[in-house]
């Protein structure tokens, strides 16, 4: 199964996730747990469904009773889980190996 690009916003949308594998968040609400905007989520939730990572479903509400539109709810598939924890496993085992080939900047001059 392939990997998504594993950009900063797609592994702040899959940690969240991942924190409460088992929980439906509605766009909005992961759009506040992940600190990102709502245009910036959804194309990463198309992607990650489209994977087979996710599953969504529409809330059975009326709107015109509730007074407001329907939510999408987005889950992690179990697969989805476990490929989110690899990719992200994976990215962070990148950043490391960056960290030690940079050198870091001590503000010394040489």
């Amino acid at each position: 199964m392939p990997n998504p690009r594993m950009t900063l916003p797609t592994q702040a949308v899959l940690r969240t996730l991942l924190e409460d594998p088992s929980h439906e968040f509605y766009g909005l609400e992961l759009c506040a747990a992940a600190g990102l905007a709502s245009g910036t989520i959804h194309p990463i939730l198309a992607r990650l469904e489209s994977l087979g990572w996710l599953r969504s479903r529409w809330e059975e509400l009326d709107p015109h009773e509730a007074g407001r539109p329907r939510r999408r709810y987005y889950s992690l598939t179990s697969d989805g889980a476990v490929q989110a924890l690899r990719a992200l496993a994976q990215a962070d085992a990148r950043v490391a190996r960056l960290g030690v080939l940079r050198p870091r900047f001590t503000g010394a001059q040489p």
